[in-house]
């Protein structure tokens, strides 16, 4: 079972930057698609971005020109670059990738543990 390891997460000040990183666990064949999502203390898990391996990404309005999502199939790992970050970013992220583990396999879809992200004010 391919597990997704975050990293990258701590606390910063507002106007800050973090790069949080997402690595499958083991050797696979690509990753075709990765996402965050985030989960702030009171409230439901909510959506921040979405990228193809074909490149093309979509961001949730919160985080649209602040946040950058990457996708790197040498290292197995999803990024996302975060800048300007307010304190309303802080929040628990999680990443999730879509993931093809040999040549000939099915797309599968596994999610990461979350990391802690805190931006003071």
């Amino acid at each position: 079972q391919v597990q997704l390891v975050e990293s990258g997460g701590g606390l910063v000040e507002a106007g800050g930057s973090l790069r949080l990183s997402c690595v499958a666990s083991e050797t696979i064949f690509s990753i075709n698609a990765g996402s965050w999502y985030r989960q702030a203390p009171g409230k439901e898990r909510e959506w921040v971005g979405s990228r193809v391996s074909g490149g093309a990404t979509n961001y949730a309005d919160s985080v649209k020109g602040r946040f950058a999502i990457s996708i790197d199939n040498a290292k197995n790992t999803v990024f996302m670059q975060m800048n300007s970050l307010k304190p309303e970013d802080t929040a628990v992220y999680y990443c999730t990738a879509d993931i093809r583990r040999t040549v000939s396999g099915q797309k599968e879809t596994y999610w990461g543990q979350g990391t802690q992200v805190t931006v003071s004010s």
